[in-house]
């Protein structure tokens, strides 16, 4: 998330990830205002036109806000509220409206005052850029963006000989050369790329990269273990032991290990973790909370502001939370142990 200070009172967003959608449910409250671009569908009264047809225009509003919610997934940002300024005069002042937010749009957001949690929330930045995983064999290359903890499946190309049998004649670099147009559409400055796959032709590729401009720009690290190309590679890197030595100090490394901490705890009979959310809960209480893991599942299962707050005042104890979408596997097996896990300094008893 790109963050830059309007004034004392207002901050302006630019919203890259689907954490920062998480963090700014997080901080915006109800009688903040938040300001953004947004459409509205205005009513004809000229002579001649339908009463039931109107133009739809784009203006810029700020909301009082009523209420804010999550969706289900966590990639968008529902946010209802009264209309106190608007940048067009066929759209008053007081009637209620919505704004949908997504990743690309841009808000401010004017408090009374920022609370000390409010500003950790939204300068805790990742540790270390993205990571652009391709997953590429002789018949096709799967390409994802690992951002934090969400996985996006960019796309899948084929190179036209899927099904034929690989003759020392066939040609592949235009193939490479496919890939490397598609790759500079999606790295960012400080991306890393990461090439995997069955065989030899990662290296070949690695090697034509190496040719390429993007080898000054970009870190490019070449796994092996990995026997499958395109999208199928990329989610089998995801599960792999080669993505947590790679990844160990990004989020999504982190919350692989404090899983398999977790796991090993949980084989020993440990105590030192929970499971779920009343038993987080109640080591909460007792200050026992070390780091926190969630997925979207907690919000799809209790009252949304009921776990917002929660996450909040674990936060505000100096606890590490991390949030997790279904795109990983990772992500879907925090779902599986009941949306929410964590590890304790001390044992808890239940």
């Amino acid at each position: 998330m790109i963050i830059k200070n309007v004034d004392e009172f207002t901050i302006s967003f630019l919203i890259e990830e689907t954490d920062d959608l998480l963090t700014l449910r997080r901080v915006i409250k109800n009688g903040d205002r938040v300001t953004a671009d947004t459409t509205r569908v205005i009513k004809q009264e000229k002579d001649f036109a339908r009463p039931d047809r109107g133009e739809r225009i784009k203006i810029r509003i700020a909301l009082e806000v009523e209420k804010i919610a999550l969706d289900s997934v966590f990639d968008r940002l529902r946010i209802a509220g009264i209309i106190v300024e608007s940048s067009s005069e066929e759209v008053s002042k007081g009637v209620h409206h919505s704004l949908l937010l997504k990743i690309g749009d841009s808000l401010n957001v004017t408090k009374k005052k920022w609370l000390p949690l409010d500003m950790r929330l939204i300068k805790k930045r990742d540790e270390g850029a993205g990571f652009v995983l391709v997953a590429i064999d002789k018949g096709d290359c799967g390409i994802g963006k690992l951002k934090g903890t969400h996985l996006q499946i960019i796309q899948n190309l084929y190179s036209g000989s899927s099904g034929k049998r690989y003759k020392s004649s066939f040609n592949i670099e235009p193939f490479f050369d496919v890939v490397l147009g598609a790759l500079q559409t999606v790295l960012k400055e400080n991306d890393a790329i990461i090439v995997f796959g069955p065989g030899e032709t990662k290296k070949q590729f690695v090697n034509h990269i190496q040719k390429s401009p993007l080898a000054k720009k970009h870190r490019i690290e070449t796994v092996e273990g990995i026997d499958s190309g395109g999208e199928d590679g990329i989610y089998t890197f995801i599960k792999s032991k080669s993505m947590q030595q790679i990844l160990g100090q990004t989020k999504l490394g982190k919350v692989a290990a404090i899983l398999e901490d977790i796991m090993i705890k949980a084989h020993h009979k440990s105590k030192k973790f929970t499971m779920g959310f009343e038993e987080t809960k109640k080591a909460n209480q007792f200050g026992a909370i070390e780091s926190l893991v969630f997925s979207e599942k907690i919000i799809q299962t209790h009252d949304e502001s009921q776990i917002i707050e929660f996450l909040n005042e674990v936060e505000s104890k100096g606890v590490t939370v991390y949030a997790l979408d279904s795109t990983t596997d990772i992500g879907m097996q925090v779902s599986g142990l009941g949306g929410m896990v964590s590890l304790l300094r001390f044992p808890v008893e239940s």
